[in-house]
């Protein structure tokens, strides 16, 4: 019996039921999830949770969510925010939805940079985010633009996810070619966030800055050029972990080795506090007691999101315990459906078990038998691999466990079961249909 398959049925069930249902909030629903989940364990439930709990508290999301929910308060509260948006409005102000514009590129080339979907989320949101709302857009929508579009980081070249299939492909494909396709299918995914910022442009009503709220660059720059030295927490981190600098520190400097410790997704909203911090200081409270106001107003923040997404990572890594990555396996694995279904059906099959877990581990554990399984209904091993990569770049929009919507509502202040239905139906689904389309041969892809 598909235990595992079956556990992560009644997780998402739980929490739709209870949320939705029984109109009770997110947080007694994610424990209730995580209590059923735990359940399937039988006799040995109470274990199962106990490791679940205690794998999520060595998961670096968890910590980077909190850390990021600080970095947004500080960001607000010493001022730096209105300075920085004084600058983009400056520049884009006159575009309606120009915001979203901008972290829709930007999440495209920080994700070709990073690799990595909460990272990626992270380093443009904590930006763009602030400044979506300040401009019209309701911290649920801004959410969901930026969890979407920290898919991205899964979904263009390089990353961690393209090399775990190019290893399973073997001698079927070589790394250009899997390069050039998926920078390809990267594109589709771009221009289609874009149609949908144009969509809700118009739909939500939204208006380009007023004039009244419009500065000079010159002036911009001169009253607020300061704050700009926040945006090097998110650069230097990527900076010195990938690319052409990466690669000169680990090849010929003494701390090549340690760049292998470092973070990206914890370090950039430390370091951006930490400069915000120094940039906003005369913004700062002065003795003991202003500091103890001035903290405590962070800590309605934390509960919501830190409980959230403890119960969430905690149920993913009892599902992991319960097999579900076998479970997949098997199901594909007997399947005999032509190549339009079985596309279909990996999609779907990717598509979910990347909910609770992340691409890289969604593919280590059931992209070898996803690849092997459209190949031999007729799929070409590079379209294969290509479309299997942009069913797992859904991760970042994949609720209820997806770290990038956590990150994402850390950033806005939104409520992250706000996000899951738009999520679903903006971005999973239709990236899910790219991937289908580009399998079947419909989508053409440079390879």
């Amino acid at each position: 019996m598909p235990t595992g398959l079956i556990a992560l049925g009644a997780f998402i069930a739980t929490i739709i039921v209870w949320n939705v249902g029984f109109k009770r909030n997110m947080g007694e629903a994610m424990l209730f999830g995580l209590l059923v989940t735990a359940a399937f364990a039988g006799l040995d439930a109470p274990e199962a949770l106990l490791n679940g709990m205690l794998g999520a508290l060595d998961e670096e999301v968890l910590y980077a969510a909190i850390a990021f929910v600080f970095m947004a308060y500080v960001v607000d509260r010493t001022g730096l925010i209105q300075k920085l948006l004084g600058i983009l409005n400056s520049l884009v102000g006159r575009v309606r939805g120009g915001p979203v514009v901008v972290d829709t590129v930007g999440s495209a080339v920080m994700g070709a940079l990073s690799g990595s979907n909460s990272g990626n989320t992270a380093a443009t949101g904590a930006f763009t985010g602030p400044w979506m709302i300040r401009t019209g857009w309701s911290p649920e929508r801004s959410a969901t633009f930026l969890a979407g579009n920290g898919g991205l980081g899964a979904a263009l070249p390089p990353s961690a996810s393209m090399v775990i299939m190019i290893g399973f492909a073997g001698s079927m494909v070589t790394t250009g070619q899997i390069y050039l396709a998926l920078l390809c299918a990267g594109i589709y995914q771009v221009v289609w966030r874009l149609l949908l910022v144009f969509y809700f442009v118009r739909r939500d009503g939204i208006q380009r800055s007023p004039e009244a709220d419009l500065q000079p660059l010159r002036t911009a720059l001169r009253e607020g050029g300061a704050a700009l030295l926040i945006v090097l927490g998110a650069i230097v981190p990527i900076g010195i972990t990938v690319g052409p600098v990466a690669d000169f520190l680990t090849n010929r400097t003494p701390i090549g080795e340690a760049l292998e410790n470092i973070e990206i997704l914890t370090w950039i909203p430390v370091l951006i506090t930490v400069l915000a911090m120094l940039v906003g200081r005369r913004e700062l409270p002065r003795g003991a007691r202003a500091w103890h106001d001035w903290l405590a107003g962070a800590m309605p923040r934390f509960t919501s999101i830190g409980a959230l997404l403890f119960f969430a990572v905690a149920a993913s890594e009892v599902l992991g315990d319960l097999g579900l990555a076998r479970d997949i396996d098997g199901i594909l694995a007997d399947l005999q459906l032509n190549k339009y279904v079985m596309a279909l059906l990996v999609g779907v099959l990717v598509a979910v078990v990347a909910g609770p877990l992340s691409s890289t581990a969604t593919l280590t554990a059931v992209g070898h038998v996803a690849l092997l399984s459209l190949v031999s209904v007729g799929v070409d091993p590079v379209l294969a691999v290509t479309a299997i990569l942009v069913f797992a770049s859904t991760e970042g929009a994949s609720p209820p466990a997806s770290g990038s919507i956590f990150v994402a509502a850390g950033i806005t202040g939104a409520k992250p079961e706000k996000t899951f239905l738009p999520l679903i139906a903006y971005y999973m689904v239709p990236i899910m249909l790219i991937g289908c389309l580009i399998a079947w041969g419909a989508l053409p892809v440079l390879r």
